[in-house]
């Protein structure tokens, strides 16, 4: 069993003001009737003791302080009386509906409107006199106004518990939507600075492992040529970025992203980092309109080329890779594929993460991604990845 709850101090208090003062009135012979069948005047400090010791109850058991504080008022009634003792229990029937149950909240009021009612006609038809309606009144003031004021009062601490909770979940909600919008945008910023700065990156890498390993004069000077272009173009690529970070990327102009129009360039640098692996890179564009399209698609697009070519440069064996671009209707298809199998010369270690970007990208615009080994029709294996993005107004931001 669960140890009784201790009275709230307040209680303690109300409790102790209210046996103090009735004990000051009967010390005054401040009695409220006369003629009663105990008319000793100490008999009225039992009551007062027994409303006393309720108001202890009135927060923890609200419902039992009332039931005993209403047999202390009918005793009350058989002695002279105590004014301290009927202000208590109108106090009682005050936190019965405050604090009690919902339940008692809403049937409380109903009684005591019933009990005024009836004592009000009960006396009328005794007395026979209109003065019959004070007594209906006094019954009103003790026990209908203190639960109709419990009622309000409750109400009140309803209303304000309902919109602090609903001012919490809305703080929650706003605190979930600002994570997840750092969140995206931080993958947002991933993808770019991975996308941007690991082609360069992965041809330095390349290149200044041959320069180490190769002792040729000519080979270590085109080497270091490489290394130069893709430390300039990657460092160029960075102040672009870190101007976004700090302006936004709602000050920057549209032409400050890479779009389809600068494959040819792409593809040359490609040709360039990636002459002495081996490769051969071809843009096989068979677009009837190669037109703007919208800017996010534009964007992904050129972004799952190059780091497609990328990849390549890392692992592909020494053959063609081939960049197509096709659209059909309101869809573009961006296909890059590279010899599959063992190279020669250093390789540059990859991580998995421009996989994850490329798949990101798509999924964002509601395309369709897949990379993956594929048979090509003269028997060899071919490494290929493949991205539809839809072109449609309706279909980018999705």
């Amino acid at each position: 069993m669960f140890p009784p709850a201790r009275p709230h101090r307040h209680d303690v208090l109300i409790a102790v003001i209210g046996l103090l003062g009735g004990a000051v009135l009967a010390l005054l012979g401040l009695h409220m009737q006369n003629g009663r069948l105990f008319d000793a005047p100490w008999l009225a400090l039992v009551p007062l003791t027994v409303m006393s010791g309720a108001e202890l109850l009135r927060r923890s058991a609200p419902q039992t302080a009332l039931v005993i504080g209403t047999l202390a008022l009918v005793a009350d009634q058989f002695t002279p009386g105590n004014l301290a003792t009927v202000l208590m229990f109108t106090d009682l029937m005050y936190a019965a509906v405050l604090y009690g149950t919902p339940a008692a909240a809403r049937r409380i009021p109903v009684v005591t409107f019933l009990i005024t009612v009836a004592v009000t006609i009960g006396f009328l038809a005794w007395f026979r006199d209109a003065e019959a309606l004070l007594v209906g009144i006094v019954t009103g003031l003790v026990s209908f106004v203190p639960a109709l004021t419990g009622v309000s009062v409750r109400n009140h601490r309803d209303a304000a518990e309902t919109a602090r909770l609903r001012a919490d979940q809305t703080a929650l909600l706003a605190e979930m939507d600002r994570t997840q919008a750092v969140t995206a945008e931080r993958a947002r910023m991933a993808r770019e600075l991975h996308d941007m700065v690991a082609n360069h990156l992965s041809a330095i890498a390349i290149h200044s492992t041959a320069a180490l390993s190769i002792d040729d004069p000519a080979t270590s000077r085109d080497a270091l040529g490489v290394i130069r272009e893709n430390s300039v173009d990657g460092l160029a690529e960075m102040r672009r970025l870190i101007g976004l970070l700090r302006t936004g990327a709602a000050d920057l102009e549209p032409s400050s992203s890479p779009t389809l129009g600068s494959l040819d360039a792409l593809i040359e640098q490609h040709r360039t980092n990636a002459a002495s692996s081996g490769l051969v890179c071809a843009l096989d564009d068979t677009r009837t309109d190669p037109g703007r399209l919208p800017a996010p698609v534009e964007l992904a697009a050129y972004r799952i080329v190059q780091e497609s070519l990328t990849n390549a440069l890392k692992h592909a064996a020494p053959g063609p890779v081939t960049v197509r671009l096709e659209q059909t209707g309101e869809q573009l298809t961006v296909e890059v594929g590279s010899v599959l199998g063992d190279r020669p010369g250093p390789r540059a270690p990859g991580s998995g993460a421009g996989l994850i970007g490329m798949r990101e990208r798509v999924a964002l615009l509601g395309g369709e991604f897949e990379a993956g080994p594929v048979s090509t029709g003269d028997g060899s294996r071919s490494w290929q990845v493949r991205a539809q993005l839809p072109v449609g107004e309706g279909s980018v931001g999705r």
